[in-house]
């Protein structure tokens, strides 16, 4: 493989779509260190999501459009050593946060190689795998991103307040994972893996996305107390909501309107929402 068709299959840009789980946990902190900040979202977002990225695409061994590539490159055994590079990196450098963090990195590591591999393979199973996405990209990077960039110990995650947001999270990565999925059901169906959004159907992974985030609304509702973040927060996501409800009316007439391209402008509408809403919430926090 070149360096490029490596670079490519990291995905590092996806991350941005993760960021708000780590600008959600800033900008609740009540003793963040700027250092430490840094360094857990390097750790995370350019080694540990591009390690996963790299592992899974060595094992599906995508011909078809997968997260933001399009024509993925084909892969060798390059790519599974990269990941793995990656890992113990990620892990190393991790140390010097602190064991809590090095114990999520580890479990993270292990769930996300359980999720692609061959032998395991936790993507055959669209319930359990959903359930697990959402879990480990939301709930639990929040409260160990939360834990870590405020050195706080274990037993301070049990708060309600840090639980609840953590909920929110895995919320939001429910309501969007099998949208992510919903172009690619020709391709899993051809490797035999029956995903979220195969199980629930076209239709059905819209209305899907529309339960969760309405559970996820909800809830920001009673964690902002109904007061004006929560109204700005509508606000940000309104451009995402609108064009979510044409392209649902798109594809319920017509199946073949739930497109790569169109999936990634909704990722990206959401996205766009998400950061600049919590890093507006982080200014007004630390202002």
């Amino acid at each position: 493989m070149t360096a490029r068709a490596v670079w490519l299959h990291l995905r590092v840009p996806f991350s941005f779509f993760l960021l708000p789980v780590f600008w959600f946990a800033l900008s609740q902190s009540p003793q963040s260190d700027t250092g430490r900040a840094l360094a857990v979202v390097l750790i995370i977002h350019l080694l540990l999501y591009p390690a996963s990225n790299a592992y899974n695409s060595y094992y599906d061994k995508d011909e078809g459009s997968i997260g933001i590539l399009e024509t993925p490159p084909p892969v060798d055994r390059t790519l599974f050593y990269v990941a793995w590079g990656l890992d113990i990196v990620a892990l190393v450098l991790g140390a010097f946060i602190g064991w809590p963090f090095v114990l999520y990195l580890l479990i993270y590591g292990t769930i996300s190689k359980a999720y692609s591999n061959d032998r395991i393979r936790l993507k055959k199973y669209p319930i359990l795998s959903w359930l697990v996405v959402g879990t480990f990209q939301g709930g639990l990077t929040y409260l160990m991103t939360y834990q870590a960039i405020n050195n706080l110990p274990l037993r301070a995650l049990a708060d309600p307040r840090p639980l609840l947001a953590a909920l929110l999270c895995t919320l939001n990565l429910l309501a969007i994972y099998p949208i992510t999925q919903v172009y690619q059901h020709d391709e899993d169906s051809r490797r035999g893996d029956l995903t979220m959004s195969r199980l629930l159907g076209i239709r059905g992974t819209f209305v899907c996305a529309i339960v969760m985030f309405g559970l996820s609304v909800t809830g920001y509702y009673f964690y902002f107390e109904g007061g004006s973040p929560f109204y700005m927060l509508l606000g940000y996501l309104l451009p995402a909501a609108g064009f979510f409800l044409f392209w649902f009316w798109q594809v319920y007439h017509d199946a073949g309107k739930a497109s790569f391209r169109s999936a990634m402008r909704m990722t990206l509408l959401a996205g766009l929402g998400l950061n600049a809403f919590f890093l507006t919430l982080l200014w007004l926090n630390h202002s």
